[in-house]
């Protein structure tokens, strides 16, 4: 099946806006869904791969935040962690005046592969300045984002969501 914008407007209505709307008339409030999911999009970019899913998990049940919808917001952000992965290691470069590091994306993944010691060895001071950047830019990505989706969450309120049996059956 070819992906067309009607069908990821479905997907996108079916699985996403309908999660949100069914937890919202289950009592679970705006604050918290925002939160979820500015927190699920700020942790789900933090630059070392395979960390963001027990990020997520930990601050969901620390702060008592909705598991499914951080998870889910985690995982539809994974390609912007791997765009933005580059780009906190520069901004992290750029704080602690680091020398520029000449690597791409595939090269740090061939590198992994053929031999993760080494990689580890040479890489790992250019993944604590991504962190670093991170730590900086993460808690405003998380205020901009909870801020601009409140008010939306909270119109929200009102809908009901759609019931299984009148959802067209392909």
């Amino acid at each position: 099946m070819a992906l067309t914008p009607a069908s990821f407007l479905r997907f996108w209505w079916e699985r996403v806006i309908t999660l949100i709307v069914s937890q919202l008339t289950q009592g679970v409030t705006p604050h918290k869904i925002a939160l979820s999911i500015a927190l699920g999009f700020s942790l789900g970019v933090f630059p070392v791969l395979g960390t963001t899913t027990t990020l997520c998990a930990i601050a969901a049940v620390r702060l008592r935040l909705n598991q499914p919808i951080i998870q889910l917001v985690n995982w539809l952000v994974y390609p912007l962690q791997l765009a933005w992965l580059l780009i906190f290691i520069r901004i992290g470069e750029w704080l602690v005046h680091a020398p520029f590091l000449n690597f791409s994306l595939p090269e740090l993944v061939q590198k992994f592969h053929d031999s993760p010691i080494n990689f580890f060895q040479q890489f790992s001071l250019a993944g604590l300045q991504g962190v670093l950047a991170w730590l900086f830019i993460a808690p405003f990505l998380t205020t901009i984002t909870y801020s601009v989706l409140l008010p939306s969450l909270k119109r929200l309120v009102g809908l009901k969501p759609p019931l299984a049996s009148s959802r067209r059956t392909e």
